[in-house]
């Protein structure tokens, strides 16, 4: 047994001993003599003990007892409001609990809480409520705002508004900063009731109206890192630039199959490639996925930097990857006329699109080609004479797989697979970083092709590793709550579309599918597919086969994007073990041991990346409507509040009418039916009703846009 896991066996002895009912609250002397532990290694009991005080596992008393929680008591984390309340997501609790203003502590946006239980409205369906005990470990450190000089001192307006106070500044940090800079501020005392929180800046990232400062704004609000540390540099140096003979050595060689990467023009980190053959019982499909962890090893500094981001982050200008550039551009990238080293799914397809065989093997491959979703389009929907022509030894290859995706996407439909097909936001930007265009983000057959594919080798790598019964990581959706699949209803008969509901066990993806069916190619489409898609709930990652809901799926993994995605990687490193036979008891133990966290970690970066991105896009989008305060506009309306009525435009920006600019009437609203209803000309205003609106206003800061309802003349 290593020290580690001595501190752990330790740690987990103390724990029980506290919770056993035979022993009353201990001191740490008790404690120590209890355990028989000698006064010189009292400083780990302590440190033990402290731990487990944090993680919300143990109590002390003001006399230094060390005692277990009371009941009614989490541990969670706290998500505040800007306006005041907040929310607790409590550890092993799907539903978070209701923390009203009063009772939040001045605990503070992401803290990590000791919260008890006050109200559960389990019959009314309310949210369950609470409050909060005590603030175990502050979640923000660090945040980034706005400067403003005062006569004596300064202070800090934070970007994060869910923060609610301003920063104190002294006159001596004050000093050197101007009126407007973006700064990022450590906070040394987070203040109380009777005094602001004071702070220190610790880096000037440029003034608020300089180019491109927006962005690296939201990038230190989240305290992402963009450098990679010098001991992760050290060890890429040594990593060869080309595929060396000794790691071809036991691998298959099909570095002779037609072989090519479909992506987006810009891609430069290529984790997949494609080979594609007619057989006499259908298809061979060849989805052949970077061999990242032949690089990155496990507990290697690479490793360990990997887990910590997780993901890579596409955000708007730029992107901040997961591993660094020399490996996920370079050697890991499966770029066009190189040796590189794969992990390929070879599978056999029946004519139906049924998977009826399959090989998993380490590879050598060569890309012939690398191809882009515009270019392989423009071959296959356009049949545009240059690019077939260009191509013309991989075209009869590109058209087997429109075949083949075809095949495989009717199969997936009649099993209810959902496919959200709406248009994203693309934003354009100018060279300073302003947006000069918002339009919508269509995918085309190409992008299709590449999905499809993706989504047949996810699924067969992880039926095959479930029934293995070897410790995994699954990309599992649960089913929706039977409430926001009936608030969905509520909104589609707005537009004149119904749908079977039912209760949460029996609702099955394809009353969602057979909805979407009904709405594509109207001018709704869009919204409704945005609102149907948030009354799902969030995919995760879990070392449980849950299944995956939006894809009707039994078995589903995250298995073909290692270079930018970790729990990809860290599969890899199972499969490689279990196909060189290598995966004996002890390491399924330590698989066992590791996968939870792991899990857990990539499942919060991957909100973490999507959070951030979301920031971006918003940010943006307020931008570009500032150029257009005054223009008129017609939009859907896509969601009705107390406070307000959200009008979505046909280029995907959102706004709000605040029901204090609506002075045409006192405007009430009905909660049953989702609308807005004047008191004394019984105007109504519905979900999915078009109106016309003037943009109002923008404020950068807050990130929103206001409407107001726009009237013509004699009307």
């Amino acid at each position: 047994m290593n020290k580690q896991e001595l501190y752990e066996k330790r740690k987990k002895i103390v724990y029980d001993i506290i919770q056993d009912d035979i022993y009353k609250p201990l001191k740490l002397k008790e404690f120590s003599y209890l355990l028989q532990i000698p006064a010189r290694e009292r400083r780990e009991l302590e440190q033990i003990l402290n731990e487990l005080i944090a993680e919300g596992k143990i109590s002390v008393t003001k006399k230094g007892k060390y005692t277990k929680l009371e009941k009614g008591l989490l541990r969670g984390t706290f998500h505040a409001t800007s306006r005041g309340f907040g929310f607790v997501t409590a550890e092993g609790e799907e539903e978070d609990y209701f923390i009203p203003e009063q009772d939040t502590r001045d605990a503070m946006n992401h803290d990590v809480v000791l919260m008890q239980v006050t109200e559960v409205h389990a019959r009314t369906g309310r949210r369950k409520e609470g409050k909060i005990i005590k603030i175990l470990k502050r979640g923000q450190t660090h945040l980034v705002g706005v400067f403003q000089k005062s006569r004596n001192f300064g202070f800090v307006i934070p970007d994060d508004q869910k923060f609610g106070k301003d920063i104190f500044l002294s006159k001596e940090e004050s000093k050197k900063l101007t009126d407007g800079s973006k700064v990022v501020v450590k906070i040394v005392h987070y203040g109380d009731a009777d005094h602001k929180p004071e702070g220190k800046v610790v880096e000037v990232l440029g003034h608020a109206d300089d180019p491109r400062v927006d962005v690296l704004s939201v990038i230190k609000s989240y305290d992402v890192p963009v450098e990679f540390p010098q001991d992760v540099m050290n060890e890429v140096k040594k990593i060869d630039d080309e595929v060396q003979k000794a790691d071809m050595a036991g691998r298959m060689d099909i570095r002779n199959w037609q072989t090519v990467t479909i992506d987006g023009e810009d891609a430069k980190d290529l984790d997949d490639a494609i080979t594609l053959t007619k057989e006499s019982y259908g298809y061979q499909l060849g989805v052949h996925i970077a061999d990242v962890s032949h690089y990155v090893t496990e507990h290697s500094a690479i490793d360990k930097e990997a887990l910590e981001r997780g993901t890579s982050i596409y955000l708007i200008d730029r992107v901040i990857p997961m591993l660094p550039h020399q490996l996920s551009n370079g050697i890991c990238s499966l770029n066009a006329g190189e040796n590189r080293l794969a992990l390929s799914c070879i599978m056999d397809i029946d004519q139906k699109g049924k998977v009826i065989g399959h090989k998993i093997a380490e590879t050598v491959i060569r890309v012939d080609r690398r191809m882009t979703y515009t270019s392989v389009a423009k071959i296959l929907e356009g049949h545009d004479e240059e690019e077939c022509r260009k191509y013309e030894a991989f075209v009869p290859m590109f058209e087997l797989m429109k075949e083949l995706s075809d095949i495989l996407r009717v199969r997936r439909h009649e099993r209810g697979s959902i496919d959200f097909d709406f248009p994203e936001s693309k934003i354009i930007l100018d060279e300073d970083g302003s947006p000069i265009e918002i339009k919508p983000y269509d995918r085309n057959c190409a992008t299709k092709i590449i999905e499809d594919f993706m989504l047949a080798a996810n699924e067969t790598i992880a039926e095959d590793f479930f029934w293995q019964e070897i410790p995994f990581l699954y990309r599992t959706h649960e089913s929706p709550d039977s409430e926001k699949i009936q608030k969905l209803g509520v909104f589609v008969r707005n537009f004149g579309y119904y749908m079977k509901n039912g209760a949460r066990e029996n609702i099955h993806p394809k009353e969602i599918q057979k909805l979407l069916n009904k709405v594509e190619g109207t001018e709704e489409e869009a919204l409704i597919s945005r609102i149907a898609l948030r009354s799902m709930k969030q995919a995760k990652y879990t070392v449980n086969n849950l299944g995956h809901f939006g894809l009707s799926a039994k078995y589903y993994c995250h298995f073909t994007s290692p270079i930018r995605r970790y729990p990809d990687l860290q599969i890899h490193r199972i499969i490689k073990e279990q196909l060189h036979g290598r995966l004996d008891q002890k390491r399924m133990s330590h698989y066992d041991q590791i996968l939870t966290k792991v899990a857990d970690s990539c499942s919060k970066t991957e909100r973490r990346a999507e959070e951030m991105e979301r920031d971006v896009i918003k940010m943006k989008k307020v931008e570009y409507m500032e150029k257009h305060v005054g223009e008129v506009y017609v939009g859907l309306i896509s969601s009705i509040t107390s406070w307000g009525i959200y009008v979505e435009l046909q280029n995907t920006v959102e706004g709000m009418i605040r029901v204090a600019d609506m002075v045409d009437d006192f405007y009430v609203y009905d909660e049953k039916s989702y609308s807005m209803i004047g008191e004394k000309t019984g105007r109504v205003f519905e979900l999915g009703m078009r109106i016309p609106v003037r943009v109002k206003k923008t404020d950068k800061l807050l990130r929103t846009i206001d409407f107001e309802l726009y009237e013509e003349e004699g009307e």
